[in-house]
C-alpha cells in the first residue's frame, strides 16, 4: 500500500485536524523549551546543577539539590512516554506526505534515538557520568530541530494542492 502523498488528497476536515494538532503540539513543545530555559539557561553547567544540585557553590544564585532516584524514575518515565508517542503520531503523518523517502526516514527514525540518548543521558548524568551532560544537550538540541523540521514541513505538505 502506497502511502506517500496521500496528505494532498485528504478531505479539508482532515487538514484542518492535522493542522490545529500541529499548532497545539508546538505550541506545547515551545512551553516545554521555555521551562527548559528557565531550569538550564540551556547550559550544560545548568543541566547538571538541575539534576545533580549546585550544593558546593556558595555563589550560586538559586540553591539546588540532587534529585532523588524517585524523581528521575518519574520524569525519565513521563518524558520517554510521552515524547514517543508525539514522534509515533509525527510520523504516521511524516509518512503519508510526498516528501524524499531519505528525509522521512530521517525524521521517523532520529527523534527515537534522541529521546533515548537525551533521557537516559540524564539518568546517567545523575548517576555519576558528568560529561554525559554533553550529549544530552547535543541530542537535545537534535530532537528539537526533528520536531521543528517535522512540523514545517507537514505543513507544507498540507498547503501543497493535490496533483
Amino acid at each position: 500500500m502506497e502511502l506517500s502523498g496521500k496528505i494532498h488528497a485528504l478531505p479539508k476536515l482532515a487538514k484542518l485536524l492535522i493542522g490545529f494538532f500541529m499548532l497545539t503540539l508546538s505550541f506545547g513543545y515551545f512551553v516545554g523549551l521555555r521551562f527548559i530555559q528557565e531550569n538550564t539557561n540551556y547550559t550544560t553547567n545548568g543541566i547538571e546543577e538541575q539534576y545533580i544540585g549546585n550544593e558546593g557553590d556558595e555563589h550560586a544564585a538559586v540553591m539546588k539539590f540532587k534529585k532523588s532516584e524517585k524523581e528521575i524514575i518519574s520524569m525519565v518515565h513521563n518524558h520517554v512516554i510521552s515524547m514517543s508517542f508525539i514522534f509515533l503520531l509525527l510520523g504516521v503523518i511524516l509518512l503519508i506526505t510526498s516528501l524524499p523517502a531519505w528525509l522521512k526516514k530521517i525524521l521517523i527514525i532520529e527523534p527515537f534515538l534522541s529521546i533515548i540518548l537525551t533521557f537516559g543521558g540524564i539518568w546517567l548524568l545523575w548517576s555519576g557520568i558528568i560529561w554525559f551532560k554533553y550529549i544530552v544537550i547535543i541530542s537535545g538540541i537534535l530532537l528539537t530541530l526533528s520536531f521543528f523540521t517535522s512540523v514545517l514541513l507537514i505543513f507544507q505538505q498540507l498547503l501543497k494542492k493535490s496533483s
